[in-house]
């Protein structure tokens, strides 16, 4: 596996290290040992699936508070998504920053979301299908969530949603989010 840092601290683009040859390619998506030297979460309790039917549905953002904290790693099997984190660390130096990126079956970038952070994603194709693995059992009473577009923040958006459950147009502001500290 290729691990690329990003500016957000402790947030990881991963590529898969291809061996290839005629009939195709082998490589790792997860090696325990690969995620430690990294100092990366490497226990997951669950595998989330999540499919989407139509372009431009957007997702989140979403993020479990403490001591229900999560980390992720996305990966979109089918389809292309836009994957963003956006970093809600109480004294992080990137604050309220985010990055986006796009994801793919075709790339296979995956996206390794640190705790503290919320995540949302649109989809750039229809029936798009992602799966990731979280490190922390789903908690209602710490579930937390930030509204797409939020004008503090800013994410650009490579589309318009077209489609947004009734639950993420009522995400709050970050200016009525607590910063999570960790």
């Amino acid at each position: 596996m290729i691990f690329h840092p990003l500016f957000l601290d402790g947030a990881y683009l991963i590529d898969v290290e291809k061996n290839q040859d005629d009939r195709g390619f082998f490589g790792r998506v997860f090696c325990e040992k690969e995620f430690q030297n990294q100092g990366l979460a490497s226990t997951w309790v669950q595998i989330n699936n999540s499919f989407s039917e139509k372009r431009g549905t957007l997702r989140g953002f979403h993020f479990q508070r403490p001591p229900n904290s999560e980390v992720k790693v996305v990966r979109c099997v089918k389809g292309i998504i836009w994957d963003v984190i956006v970093d809600l660390r109480h004294q992080s130096k990137t604050y309220g920053k985010w990055y986006g990126a796009e994801l793919s079956e075709s790339n296979r970038t995956m996206m390794y979301v640190p705790s503290g952070f919320a995540h949302g994603f649109i989809t750039l194709s229809d029936h798009s299908e992602i799966i990731y693995l979280v490190s922390s059992f789903y908690s209602q009473s710490s579930e937390g969530n930030l509204i797409w577009d939020d004008k503090d923040v800013g994410v650009v958006w490579p589309i318009t949603p077209s489609l947004i459950s009734a639950k993420d147009q009522k995400n709050n502001s970050l200016r009525d989010t607590e910063p999570i500290a960790l």
